[in-house]
């Protein structure tokens, strides 16, 4: 293996589909700047390494534990260290490696990752952060369903560290900033919402305003801030819509002689409609705000979305967050007062 390559660790027994969708995954991806430790039973992953290209820069690092999503979070806390998953977030936590991935329980997976890698200074809480599709452009969401219940201080951290890994992912710096809420009037929504709004327009000169859930699908800002309760009921919403939409479409299309023959002069059309709402195309959320780069792949994600999730990490760790999230933690210390930012 060459010095210069960056390392990421690999959760090779984590998902549904592992190790079948991990090696899967690998061998769809073209990133030779990248090397992969993946860990898991050396005898179970060897028996489908033949599916790697010789482009790919990869090693196996043996363990007899994987975290199963069976485990309650005590049990995988006790035995998870040793584990697959454990032994890949250790592999950050030692800077072997400068990412992980796996597609195991994101309730342990997260547990695991902040009690092995701790948070980065000044942010109280993780979040889980993803891409979304739109019309115009991507957004990056957060918080996806790690923090149920937030303060004030809690969602200004979350802005913070969305800023940070939109300016990563997508490349630019006129980064628009919003936060959701029922209305986009400045009098509408809870006091939670309120407050968090006051101290977003001291803090970013990007900050829009307020969107609602009808803005997720047009593309117009690059980071949407909500709870995790809110965002994870809103982001099923999106998956389920577009599965039922993709299930309804498939039906009408073969329903009669005539639907056939349209869908077959349409397909080309069809086809760009069902790669824009292929969630694989889109996996990949990254726990935001730990002290290193944890990604969560779908947990039965097939070789396609694994290799989005990979690709997704590649493109963070080609342009370093931390220091930007630094950055504006200390900015925000001066805006956001500890008793004004920790009500509800």
């Amino acid at each position: 293996m060459s010095h210069d390559k960056k390392i990421i660790a690999v959760d090779g027994m984590g998902g549904d589909r592992a190790p079948q969708a991990v090696f899967g995954g690998l061998a769809k991806l073209n990133a030779p700047e990248f090397h992969f430790i993946i860990f898991g039973n050396a005898e179970i992953l060897e028996k489908h390494a033949g599916l790697l290209p010789s482009r790919v820069s990869y090693e196996i690092r043996h363990t007899e534990n994987s975290v199963t999503a069976e485990m309650s979070v005590t049990a995988s806390l006790r035995t998870g260290k040793d584990s697959s998953m454990g032994l890949a977030i250790q592999a950050v936590q030692t800077r072997e490696a400068g990412a992980v991935v796996s597609s195991g329980n994101t309730g342990l997976y997260m547990a695991l990752s902040k009690i092995i890698l701790k948070t980065v200074e000044g942010i109280d809480r993780p979040a889980i952060a993803s891409i979304i599709p739109g019309k115009r452009g991507k957004s990056v969401c957060l918080d996806l369903g790690a923090n149920a219940e937030c303060d004030v201080k809690n969602l200004v951290d979350f802005a913070i560290m969305g800023e940070a890994l939109a300016r990563s992912v997508f490349n630019k710096e006129d980064i628009k900033l919003a936060l959701l809420n029922i209305g986009t009037e400045d009098a509408k929504g809870s006091r939670l919402v309120k407050k968090t709004a006051e101290i977003l327009k001291k803090l970013f000169e990007n900050y829009v305003g307020f969107v609602e859930g009808t803005d997720f699908g047009k593309g117009d800002v690059d980071v949407i801030v909500t709870d995790g309760f809110t965002g994870n009921v809103a982001l099923k919403t999106i998956e389920g819509t577009a599965g039922y939409i993709v299930s309804e479409l498939k039906d009408s299309l073969s329903e009669s002689l005539l639907s056939r023959i349209g869908a077959a002069l349409a397909m080309s059309s069809l086809g760009s409609l069902k790669k824009k709402l292929d969630p694989r195309l889109y996996n990949g959320a990254i726990f935001l705000g730990l002290n290193g780069v944890a990604v969560k792949s779908h947990g039965n994600s097939d070789e396609v979305g694994f290799a989005n999730a990979l690709k997704f990490t590649c493109d963070i760790l080609k342009n370093n967050i931390f220091d930007r999230i630094r950055e504006q933690s200390e900015k925000s210390k001066v805006h956001c007062d500890f008793e004004f930012c920790g009500d509800k």
